[in-house]
Parts: C-alpha cells; structure tokens; sequence
C-alpha cells in the first residue's frame, strides 16, 4: 500500500459510499494491454486511499486528462451510478485550452467510430455512435508569435460539457471544428504542441475535469463536486490576462452546465 504522502491523488469527497479525488495529468485509470510497463494507476492509488479495500470506478479519464474522478466504494453504489451514467443523469464540466478563437458557444453533434482499448485491433470494423458536445467560450487571447505562418497567435479557454461519453469524444469533437485542444498529441496540432512545451517546461493536455453533479447512489440528492485545475494547468494558462481568469474563475456560473 502507498504511503499518503507519496500518494498523486487528492481527495475531494468522501463519505460511506463514495470516494472522489482528483487524478493528475499523466496517471493511467488501470492496467492497459498497450502500456505494460506501466506500474502505478489512479485505480490502485484510490485502494489506497480507502484503506487498503476495493474501490470500484463510476467512469474514467483518458491518461493525459486530470481533474475528477470518482469511485465507489461498494458493488452495490457501483451498480446503482453505472446505470445514472448510462441513463444521462452525470453532468460533466471541462476547462480546455484550444487553438484559435472559439466561437461563444455551440453544439457540436457528431458521430464517433469506437475506439476499441487495444490498439492492435484498430483496423476491425467498430460501429459508429451518436455524440454531442456543447462548449462555451470562457476568454481568447493573441499572442505576438508566429507558430503555422501568422505573425500571431491565437486561443482560447472554454468550457465543454459533453453529452455523451464516447471515447476520446471531447479531443475528437475539438479537432473536428478545427480548435483542437493544446497538448493532445493524437488528435492536436504538432506545432503548437511543442511552442507550449519548450515555453513552458511541459508538455500536457490543456483538458481538466473540473465539476461533475450527480444523484448520490443512496440518498438520491445531487452532489455537486467542484476541483481546482491542477498547478501545471494553470502555468500554461498565464497566457491569457490575469483580469480574465479573475472573471472566469470568480464567475461559477460560466462553469456550470
């Protein structure tokens, strides 16, 4: 069992049935048949947390994604938040940072082809699913470098609430209206990328999972669980006004489905 100390999840919530906790950008969910050589993962850390007992995961986070995550901490909590998570009933908020000026706001209602977890079975046919994600644009920012042949640059903050939970679906609906999101190494723009992480010393998806409301398995009233953007994310964020991110962060409403 890890020592707390050394432990890269921070707890968020916590009572007889539930367990959340914010994971970091770069920990795997669970063991993968692509990255065997991995060691540590947010599933075994969490059994940390609780003692040493089984957790049980109510949903995931792709590795280079941080924010919340939450786990349940007996079967029967487990059975009853998968069939919420499959009836619609999470609602999910996540701050991206993506090339270009994003339009205000929007719906992006477009299909996605399975992604199967091996990626060795990538060529077999995998069905195509609904998936729908509404953005709202948080703050734009120019900056005086040249990265794709234009003396500047522009991005902007946004906040994505994706209706459905398809894999990968929020970097893969960015990418399909051309604002793909900084730090995605699959589906961003190479250029960009790697501007952000010599300027900064990193090289991280601009993805946090910040909020997430749903009915408790037992009580049944809605949890409102909030998570601060972790410190790597908000380094890269420096590049918008500080008077902008004051507003956004002070303004709950604009991060709120």
């Amino acid at each position: 069992m890890q020592s707390p100390a050394s432990n890269p999840l921070t707890e968020i919530y916590r009572d007889q049935w539930l367990l959340a906790v914010h994971k970091p950008a770069g920990l795997l969910m669970h063991r993968s048949p692509i990255d065997r050589h991995e060691t540590e993962f947010a599933l075994q850390y969490a059994r940390a947390m609780n003692g040493g007992e089984h957790v049980y995961p109510v949903h995931r986070l792709d590795r280079p994604t941080s924010g919340l995550l939450v786990f349940a901490r007996d079967p029967f909590s487990a059975s009853i938040l998968g069939k919420y998570l499959m009836a619609g009933h999470f609602s999910k908020t996540y701050l991206a940072m993506v090339r270009g000026w994003l339009p205000e706001q929007g719906l992006i209602d477009y299909p996605l082809r399975d992604e199967p977890e091996d990626r060795r079975l990538k060529h077999e046919p995998q069905p195509v699913r609904e998936a729908c994600t509404r953005y709202c644009r948080l703050a734009i920012t120019e900056i005086p470098v040249e990265i794709e042949g234009h003396p500047t640059s522009r991005y902007s903050l946004a906040a994505l609430y994706p209706e459905t939970g398809r894999k990968h679906q929020l970097r893969r609906h960015m990418k399909h209206i051309n604002h793909p999101i900084i730090g995605d190494a699959n589906y961003g723009r190479g250029r960009h990328n790697r501007y952000f992480a010599e300027r900064f010393g990193l090289g991280r998806l601009m993805l946090a999972a910040t909020e997430l409301s749903f009915p408790h398995p037992v009580s049944g009233e809605i949890l409102h669980l909030k998570a601060e953007p972790e410190a790597s994310f908000m380094q890269v964020l420096s590049i918008f006004e500080d008077e902008l991110l004051n507003e956004v962060f002070r303004n709950a409403r604009m991060l709120t489905a």
